[in-house]
Order: C-alpha cells, then structure tokens, then sequence
C-alpha cells in the first residue's frame, strides 16, 4: 500500500510539474517566434547547451521511479538554462531597444531640424510680402 502510494505521488509530481513547464511555455512564447528565433540562429551566449529531454520508460515500476528521477532532473536544469537564456534575452533586447531609440533620436532630429528650418523660411518669407506689400501700396496711393 506505502509502495502504491509513493508512486502515485511522484506520478502526480511529474504530471503536475508538466502541466507547469507546459503552461508556462505556451504562454511566453509561441511556435511562430521560436521558428523566427530558430531560423535566424540566436542563441543565448554564456548559457551552454539546452538540457536534453529525457526519455521516459513506464515498463516497470523501478523504470518509472527512474524516468520520475530524470525528469526532475531535467527540471532543475532545465529552470537553470531558462533563467540564463531569460537574461541573456532581455540584455540584448535591451542593447537593441537602446540602438533602436538613438537612431530613432537622430532620425527625429534630423527632421525638426527640416520642419524648423521651412517654418522659418516660411515666416521670413510672409514678412517680406507683407512689408513689399505695404510699400507698394503706398507708393500707389
């Protein structure tokens, strides 16, 4: 009885830590960005290699213990790998956003640096109309 009980809480274990692992991947990414990132090779640097899936024999009770023994395992590096690759990401995208907002900053001023220089032109140009216009007027009168 003990021995069917420690084997369905580690079947609960593995089944619950799944539902995790899998709710929690489909919510940060989905297949389309991983094909993107896939296809576009980045990496994260300084992570190492993702851990290997494990595979998993349900034959026998010992088989099972073994493969639960695994997949914990795989959890813990797993986790580990996810939080290296979480903050290589957001470095780099950081670095990115930073690059993206500088060029959006030269872009920018590159342009009100146009817009002020034909208000400008604009506002000295209305004003010699006004005075040439004046003038003529009087010397019409």
């Amino acid at each position: 009885m003990k021995k069917d009980f420690v084997l369905f809480a580690r079947m609960l274990m593995v089944l619950f830590v799944g539902s995790v692992t899998c709710t929690t991947a489909a919510l940060a990414t989905t297949k389309q960005v991983q094909k993107t990132a896939v296809s576009h090779g980045w990496a994260a640097v300084g992570c190492g290699e993702e851990p290997k899936v494990p595979k998993i024999d349900v034959s026998t009770v010992q088989h099972y213990n073994i493969s639960v023994d695994k997949v914990s395992a795989y959890e813990k590096a797993a986790r580990v790998y996810n939080v290296c690759v979480s903050k290589a990401a957001m470095k780099e995208e950081t670095k990115i956003s930073n690059e993206a907002r500088n060029k959006i900053a030269y872009v920018h001023a590159g342009s009100a640096a146009v817009q002020k220089r034909i208000s400008d032109n604009f506002v000295k140009l209305t004003t010699a109309l006004k005075v040439g216009g004046a003038k003529l007027r009087k010397t019409a009168q």
